[in-house]
């Protein structure tokens, strides 16, 4: 699974997983005719421009040469940035396997990394999935906003970042199954790698025992740490290196 970020050539495959998720998951609450309406809205013929918007952060999702997933979102304000997570779909053949939360840290991540200084998810009222998705992953409801999809008006619900610890970091934990183990990963605690991040996963729920790294660009953790602190993922080689603070906990 690679996360990166989307090109004009990917215009065509978000269309559709936007077009197959809204339909599986928006119909009792949204008619085929407005969702036909919010594709053309969101991906039409202006979508292009804003893939070369620099404050508009698109993300995709490709597993085995195959586009799954997407991720939308933009930077909004002046002096103080706040990233704005507005869309996050999961083709629905591809649900149910981590594929969501995956795209939710790596877009919370890159919208850190391009100067937002807090988050905030948006997802419509009525839908009680996506509602649900956040709350599971830190976050909790805020505010609400209107928001016009063809010719009606929808409520969206506002989420913020809930489970931050006492340094700032996001505390959510998601239960993971890998290499046929089951793990609790805490993607708030990340180190980079030269390929995508490592995240600390811990035996149990309560984060009494770390327990091994679960590499960002290949979910596995088998992986080694040498003397000075560096891992290397033996399924894909994605390499941390060690930097003076790792040095001080060995």
């Amino acid at each position: 699974m690679e996360i990166r970020e989307a090109t004009a050539s990917d215009a065509e495959a978000i269309r559709t997983i936007a077009h197959d998720s809204l339909n599986s998951t928006y119909t009792s609450f949204l008619a085929e005719e407005t969702i036909d309406d919010a594709i053309e809205q969101w991906y039409g013929d202006s979508f292009i421009d804003d893939l070369e918007d620099d404050r508009v952060v698109f993300l995709v999702v490709e597993d085995d040469g195959e586009l799954v997933a997407f991720s939308q979102s933009e930077l909004v304000g002046q002096q103080i940035n706040a990233g704005h997570l507005l869309w996050l779909h999961v083709h629905p053949d591809h649900r149910d396997g981590g594929t969501g939360v995956r795209l939710l840290v790596r877009t919370r991540e890159t919208l850190l990394e391009k100067g937002a200084d807090e988050i905030q998810c948006f997802v419509l009222e009525d839908n009680e999935v996506g509602n649900e998705f956040y709350r599971a992953h830190g976050f909790e409801q805020a505010d609400q906003r209107e928001i016009e999809i063809g010719a009606e008006t929808f409520t969206e619900n506002v989420y913020v970042e809930s489970d931050l610890e006492d340094d700032g970091e996001w505390g959510a934990i998601d239960v993971v199954t890998v290499d046929g183990e089951t793990v609790y990963v805490s993607y708030g605690e990340a180190a980079r790698g030269s390929k995508a991040p490592f995240y600390t996963a811990y035996r149990t729920e309560d984060r009494a025992e770390r327990y091994a790294w679960l590499c960002g660009n290949c979910d596995s953790i088998d992986n080694a740490m040498d003397a000075m602190g560096r891992i290397e993922c033996n399924n894909c080689g994605n390499r941390r290196k060690a930097t003076r603070w790792d040095s001080a906990h060995l």
